[in-house]
């Protein structure tokens, strides 16, 4: 048995694939703790005394910034005095939802999208520029054709350095704090194929790769470039870690080979960005990983971020294990929604310990996946069941 560790150590070892002192759980994602806190300081703070290994991830410390980019977490999206956007609103006889119109009139081109604004659209009559309601609401999304780029590259561009200060000081205010409480730092998010669906809708992004490859191919170009200045702020902050969301970059979605073609070169590039500034990689792909696995692999991610042994389409975590074994950590083994939220607690405790001999004891970060959302009392509780039973058969 290992020698007790910091919990910075504790989640080092096992994303090296290693045994640690003992299994670390981490929430990849816990929304109904975060809503319980006065700050992101408060909010890591919180995590560390219910005796979870929590990581400081430095998103949370300029949310603010992001508002209208809320799932693309990091530098701020700032546009400048050059663009005018327009918004609004279209009621149409006989349809059941409004429509919202947004417009992005730049030096090198408009840009626009519709949506329906569905009952549950939570931004009122404002159409938010990369969020994840966008696309499945989407009746014409914001990028169709090459036209479109030369516009895109423009409310993609830099932030200005003044506008970066805040940023850097909040950041860097978050590794002091992760460093005195010995807990593992993160940056991110980086995005590749995600922000397809933001910008073109995942269907008609499909239908590209296989009618017209060279525009997907351009398009991702220019999301690899805003990424790339986005990874070199996030690892100039020195981070143990950075992570990259690809909830949409599963087989639900892509075939092997159209992954092999489109993501995988973009991925190996900043999974060795990340390693030459000395952080580990983590990849947040929760369902559609297993026929991807291999290749994961051959990208040179450290650790796979949200293995889900129920709504992760396919998973079979012992495989995963064996296939993953001393070449990529993993990180996850419960189900959030379904197991915890509106599970039991024995079959919490029994998740717990099937993740636990699946995926343990090397190379393995237990976790909820992706989130616990609810803040009822109900819920609460039996988080805290979760966290008790781990402490126990750690």
């Amino acid at each position: 048995m290992p020698e007790a560790m910091s919990s910075r150590e504790r989640m080092l070892c096992a994303i090296e694939g290693k045994a640690a002192d003992y299994v670390p759980l981490s929430f990849m994602i816990f929304s109904a703790c975060e809503q319980r806190c006065a700050g992101p300081l408060d909010f890591f703070l919180r995590q560390k005394e219910l005796g979870l290994d929590a990581v400081v991830e430095l998103w949370h410390m300029n949310a603010d910034e992001v508002k209208d980019c809320g799932d693309a977490p990091g530098p701020p999206v700032a546009f400048g005095p050059e663009v005018q956007v327009r918004e609004w609103r279209e009621v149409l006889a006989g349809e059941r939802y409004p429509l919202l119109h947004k417009e992005y009139e730049t030096p090198h081109g408009t840009l626009s999208c519709t949506v329906q604004q569905t009952d549950d659209w939570p931004f009122g009559d404002h159409v938010p520029f990369l969020d994840d309601y966008v696309e499945a609401r989407a009746t014409k999304p914001l990028i169709t054709s090459a036209d479109d780029l030369p516009a895109l590259r423009f409310l993609l561009a830099p932030p200005k350095l003044h506008e970066l200060s805040r940023t850097r000081q909040l950041w860097a205010t978050g590794i002091r704090f992760a460093q005195q409480q010995e807990l593992l730092s993160a940056a991110g998010w980086g995005v590749g194929a995600d922000a397809l669906a933001w910008l073109c809708g995942l269907q008609d992004s499909v239908m590209m790769a296989m009618d017209q490859p060279e525009l997907l191919d351009a398009i991702l170009d220019v999301v690899s470039d805003w990424n790339r200045w986005r990874m070199e702020l996030m690892l100039d902050a020195k981070p143990d870690m950075l992570v990259r969301r690809a909830w949409y970059e599963g087989t639900d979605f892509w075939s092997p080979a159209l992954y092999r073609r489109f993501l995988l070169p973009r991925l190996k590039a900043e999974a060795a960005m990340a390693h030459q500034a000395g952080a580990k990689f983590g990849y947040i792909l929760t369902s559609g990983t297993m026929p991807l696995l291999e290749m994961v692999i051959e990208a040179g991610v450290d650790v796979l971020i949200g293995v889900d042994p129920i709504q992760g389409k396919g998973t079979d975590m012992a495989e995963m294990k064996r296939r993953a074994k001393g070449k990529l950590a993993l990180w996850g083994g419960i189900n959030g929604f379904i197991t915890v939220e509106r599970g039991t607690p024995e079959g919490i405790r029994e998740a717990v310990k099937l993740a636990l001999d699946a995926l343990g004891p090397d190379g393995f970060i237990l976790s909820p996946v992706d989130n616990i959302r609810d803040t009822s009392e109900e819920v609460w509780a039996k988080t805290l069941e979760l966290i008790e039973y781990w402490r126990r058969t750690r």
